[in-house]
């Protein structure tokens, strides 16, 4: 489990897609401390299986479906991509749940600055709308965000120049790709409640209606 509250921007060292699975090795010595193989760390989001360290290096396998449902094949040498080691049950719980599991691919649709704060415009795809609410949680690229607004599919969120700082999104242009997870809890809620109501009943308010 992870929180996303981003640790270290590492750089991508290698990543050989021609290799069954594609090999990741990530630059990134503050993130190792106290890691050993097997262990997880998020990349923008996504969580791996630590493979092998060699100094400040480290490595990790990536299967094909996590390459068909993320943006970590778009990576190339040198990229920068956001880090995060599993939470330790001893420590705080900043952020919110994430597992690494990631939902989709969204898309930047604008950036835009107001009174200190870049207010990124993002396209969610089919279907995880529905998991998303205004002032809720929402990891992108790995990083725990609230939600300023939602109108349908496209969702509003706030970056304060710390985030921008000492993460990836603030180098992110419009029209690329980032990586969504959606609340958990959501997702088990609307599972678990399947049915429950009574025939007739009101569906539940959209997120776009939330925000009006």
């Amino acid at each position: 489990m992870f929180t996303g509250i981003i640790e270290e921007l590492g750089t991508v060292e290698v990543l050989d897609l021609g290799a069954d699975p594609a090999a990741l090795r990530i630059r990134s010595p503050r993130v190792l401390e106290g890691i050993a193989l097997g262990d997880s760390i998020a990349v923008n989001g996504c969580c791996l299986t630590v493979t092998a360290v060699v100094g400040e290096t480290w490595s990790a396998d990536v299967i094909a479906t996590t390459l068909a449902a993320t943006t970590l094949g778009t990576l190339r040498p040198g990229d920068r991509v956001n880090l995060e080691r599993c939470v330790r049950a001893d420590g705080r719980l900043d952020g919110h749940i994430v597992q690494g599991h990631v939902d989709g691919v969204g898309e930047i649709l604008s950036r835009d600055e107001q009174d200190g704060t870049t207010l990124l415009r993002l396209r969610l795809p089919g279907g995880l709308s529905r998991y998303v609410v205004p002032k809720g949680s929402l990891a992108v690229d790995g990083v725990s965000l609230t939600v300023a607004a939602i109108d349908g599919d496209e969702v509003t969120i706030g970056l304060i120049p710390e985030t921008l700082e000492r993460t990836t999104l603030g180098t992110r242009a419009v029209g690329e790709g980032v990586d969504l997870e959606v609340d958990v809890l959501a997702k088990y809620v609307e599972k678990l409640t399947a049915g429950l109501l009574p025939a007739g009943a009101p569906e539940a308010v959209t997120g776009s209606e939330q925000g009006r």
